[in-house]
């Protein structure tokens, strides 16, 4: 450790899910509820600060891979083994609707900003748009540029940035029509936009975050010491841009200063060499969640704890 700052607890919360291997987590727009989807096929809505179960989804035909929230938190959306992706009613936990057109499974899913739509990722190389709005139920459209399997796809206003094991990011620019591609040289497992939307974060299976400029497509930074070899292991930034956090295969979660690149602090599951592979933080909050076997943990700066 090259840093004295102390960003969160050691200690964190703990829940257990109940829901076999937890294949994602993550924190809802406003950061008051998580999502979590497993081995189980089920999907469970929490209050992750109460440790309350508020609902579960169920209606998969395999292990859930990928659940997200839509932005008015009425929805989930989320992506099987099973190769469909489906749509859930929150507070009435019905299965709204079910879409299917992947050639194979669907590692990842998220709703654009105002929920109209749902964008999957998936083994078959493509990702698929799906209308919220439409009675069919066929994709509106197929991005099939990736020359290999779709690991992380996210939305920001008019962008759709996509991660992909063919070793390069695509930023497809809906204003325009346009698509920017950055070759990494490494395997791409999950990608993000920095909350002032002028840089890419990313993991790759060489054991390194990348920071990019998203207008010229330079490395700014490279944060390295964590172990990523094997899993999908996902990075994101603090609610404040100032620090990175990545999952590990190691069982811990590091922390890097986003300017320095210096390591400020490893949060440890105590679980020995587990894979960390969903890292989840809060919108405002010096908060993070995590998953790892049939668990959830919940970072929070020591004087939320």
């Amino acid at each position: 450790m090259t840093d004295s700052q102390v960003l969160y607890s050691a200690t964190p919360r703990i829940i257990d899910c109940k829901q076999g291997a937890i294949r994602a987590a993550h924190l809802n727009v406003d950061g008051s509820y998580s999502i979590t989807c497993g081995a189980d096929k089920s999907i469970k809505l929490w209050n992750p600060h109460r440790e309350l179960l508020l609902k579960t989804y169920a209606g998969h035909g395999f292990e859930v891979l990928d659940a997200r929230g839509s932005t008015d938190n009425a929805q989930i959306a989320s992506g099987s083994v099973d190769k469909t992706v489906m749509l859930w009613d929150v507070s009435t936990g019905a299965a709204l609707r079910k879409f299917r057109g992947h050639a194979g499974r669907v590692n990842c899913v998220c709703f654009n900003g105002e929920s109209t739509l749902v964008l999957s990722g998936s083994v078959d190389c493509s990702v698929k748009i799906w209308d919220l709005k439409a009675k069919k139920n066929d994709p509106v459209q197929t991005l099939d540029e990736g020359k290999d399997v779709i690991m992380s796809v996210v939305v920001s206003g008019h962008e759709i940035l996509t991660g992909c094991l063919d070793g390069r990011i695509r930023r497809y620019d809906l204003r325009t029509g346009q698509l920017f591609q950055d070759y990494v040289g490494k395997q791409v497992t999950s990608v993000c936009f920095t909350n002032d939307g002028q840089c890419v974060l990313l993991s790759t299976l060489e054991s390194s975050v990348m920071l990019f400029d998203k207008e010229s497509g330079e490395m700014l930074l490279e944060y390295t010491g964590h172990v990523n070899k094997e899993f999908k292991c996902d990075s994101c930034l603090n609610a404040k841009d100032t620090h990175v956090l990545s999952g590990s295969e190691d069982g811990k979660i590091y922390c890097w200063d986003l300017v320095k690149g210096s390591l400020v602090q490893t949060l440890d599951h105590g679980l020995g060499k587990t894979s960390i592979t969903s890292v989840s933080h809060h919108p405002k909050d010096p908060c993070v969640i995590s998953t790892a076997q049939n668990k959830l943990f919940i970072w929070k700066a020591d004087s939320e704890t």
